[in-house]
């Protein structure tokens, strides 16, 4: 069945009919669907989209809400994912390992070699894919969010980190800095930018329609705006200053060092409320996605690097990029993400599958890969709100999705 913008989805496939809904939706998955009606009528002045794919084929596809500017969100709307993007930037890096060109285990001086300074030079690609690098913070780094528009700026200060701690020592979730160390790797190995890699190598062969890292100028009328009610962050310092202060007073076991000087960079407010972040190339939150590019990428991982004839990584890829790396409490976010290379764990309300590979955002965006029911979930938002890594959207609709696809 063709959709109206000239996408195909199952000819089992049935055109929801429900108020301030729009979509496709194969019966078996009409439980997810109504799950997302729900959410999208709590949220007033805000829209997201959903896609699943199962057994390599898309099983539903919908939208609803408005994308902030008073305009209903629709078929085509893409809203920026934030950490979602990670998932994209360590895809385009397993690309690269695929063709022999980098190794998980290789030095990361070896294919950038000023970043060896400042007691680096033992660091791996492994070690940052697995947030065990110790390169988590940009606070004392940064005077200033709007630096990081600048991408030759941001190679310098990664070069200039120290890391906190030794390889492997302790796990700290790389909020914003992941973006520039898999970006830079991908950029020095394959000689183009991260996002004209994911045009060339992703977005093309697997006919994605709206996948980028920064929106285009062309695109900016697609973009939904974020809502952005629940980040008005201030004076961080004075932030900064309160929140360890509550946690010495409740003697947390949290450092929640580790998380402000993650998170908490000044300015990064003003960053978020400007014109400028939809189009800058900021690998760890500046993916700017419609949901069903998600699910179909996540789709292809789902089916052990292929989709509809398309190949884009190996079998053995997959299953290597699959494969748990730790699952000690994280420094930054304060409980286990079950990292895999570049992935964190498939949370879901039904469990979390052994073989399961996702990126979730802050906002509530993300995707989802389960190679054992070979289904994918792909999902965005433009309300800001959540954890650094997420809200209980996504989960809950991953494990609507999960028990829907155990069932047939």
């Amino acid at each position: 069945m063709s959709t109206g913008a000239g996408r195909v989805i199952s000819v089992t496939c049935q055109r929801l009919r429900w108020s301030a809904l729009d979509g496709f939706v194969h019966p078996d998955f009409v439980g997810v669907a109504q799950m997302f009606r729900r959410q999208v009528s709590r949220r007033a002045r805000s829209g997201a989209s959903l896609a699943v794919y199962h057994r390599g084929e898309p099983v539903l596809d919908i939208w609803g809400g408005t994308r902030g500017d008073g305009h209903p969100w629709r078929e085509d709307t893409m809203a920026m994912a934030f950490s979602t993007t990670k998932g994209i930037a360590a895809t385009s890096l397993h690309i690269l390992a695929d063709r022999g060109l980098i190794g998980y285990d290789d030095l990361v001086s070896t294919h950038w070699p000023a970043f060896a300074r400042h007691g680096k030079d033992g660091l791996t690609v492994r070690h940052l894919l697995s947030h065990d690098a110790g390169l988590h913070a940009l606070r004392p780094e940064l005077e200033h969010a709007t630096e990081m528009l600048d991408w030759d700026h941001m190679v310098e200060v990664m070069e200039g980190m120290t890391p906190r701690w030794a390889p492997r020592h302790a796990t700290g979730y790389h909020g914003i800095t992941f973006g520039w160390l898999i970006g830079e790797l991908v950029r020095r190995v394959s000689g183009m930018p991260l996002k004209h890699f994911v045009d060339k190598e992703i977005a093309a062969p697997l006919k994605l329609d709206g996948l980028f890292i920064g929106a285009p100028a062309s695109e900016m009328d697609r973009v939904a705006r974020l809502k952005m009610g629940a980040l008005k962050l201030g004076d961080v310092d004075s932030t900064a200053s309160r929140i360890k202060a509550l946690s010495r007073s409740l003697r947390l076991k949290l450092d929640l060092t580790q998380t402000i000087d993650t998170f908490l960079i000044r300015g990064f407010d003003e960053l978020l409320a400007s014109e400028d972040v939809y189009q800058a190339e900021i690998p760890a939150m500046t993916g700017i996605f419609t949901a069903r590019s998600v699910a179909r990428l996540y789709a292809t991982l789902a089916g052990g690097g292929q989709l509809g004839g398309v190949r884009l990584l190996s079998a053995e890829t997959v299953r290597a990029a699959s494969v748990q790396q730790n699952n000690r409490i994280d420094r930054v976010v304060g409980y286990p993400m079950r990292f895999r290379l570049g992935y964190h764990g498939a949370f879901t309300t039904s469990g979390i599958p052994s073989r399961g590979i996702a990126h979730y955002g802050y906002g509530g965006s993300g995707g989802f890969a389960d190679p054992h029911t070979d289904l994918a979930v792909g999902y965005v938002v433009n309300s800001a709100g959540g954890t650094p890594t997420a809200d209980a959207r996504l989960p809950f609709l991953a494990g609507a999705a999960l028990r829907a696809a155990r069932k047939r």
